[in-house]
């Protein structure tokens, strides 16, 4: 199973800097709460860093980063569905990200929705860019195969 730890998620994301002096300030405090979270994540301290997240994302309710950073947190903890609902929230976000299915992907198998993760994989290889993501698509592939395989057995 493929799987990418919370600490990783955020460097997929960039926070755009095309804002006005007033949104620059509020992304500015924005980041560096963002920071502090993943640092908090990095030092074990998992509730300190899950609160800031669900402060950034009560300012800012569609903050990619934050949701993403949370959704690692909740699979990490092992809280699936809540982790669940955060991949699906993001993915109608951002539907050909290959990242986001495989959290996704990786968050229904853990739940033993094996059909669910399987029809996540077919979502995602019927809508990807195929050229940027030929590497999640490598990895699909060889977990389909490896399905395949476990039902004829």
């Amino acid at each position: 199973m493929l799987q990418i730890s919370y600490p990783v998620y955020a460097e997929f994301f960039i926070i755009s800097k095309n804002l006005n002096c007033h949104e620059e300030h509020v992304m500015n405090d924005i980041e560096e709460r963002l920071k502090k979270a993943k640092t908090l994540l990095e030092a074990g301290l998992g509730e300190d860093a899950r609160m800031i997240l669900l402060e950034v994302l009560t300012e800012d309710p569609n903050n990619l980063t934050a949701m993403l950073i949370l959704g690692g947190v909740y699979f990490y903890e092992e809280k699936y569905p809540e982790a669940e609902m955060i991949y699906e929230r993001l993915i109608l976000a951002e539907p050909g990200v290959g990242m986001l299915s495989i959290a996704l992907f990786n968050t229904l198998w853990k739940q033993g929705r094996f059909e669910e993760a399987a029809d996540e994989i077919r979502r995602f290889i019927s809508i990807a860019d195929t050229v940027q993501e030929r590497e999640t698509i490598a990895k699909y592939a060889e977990i389909s195969k490896n399905i395949a395989e476990q039902k004829s057995e």
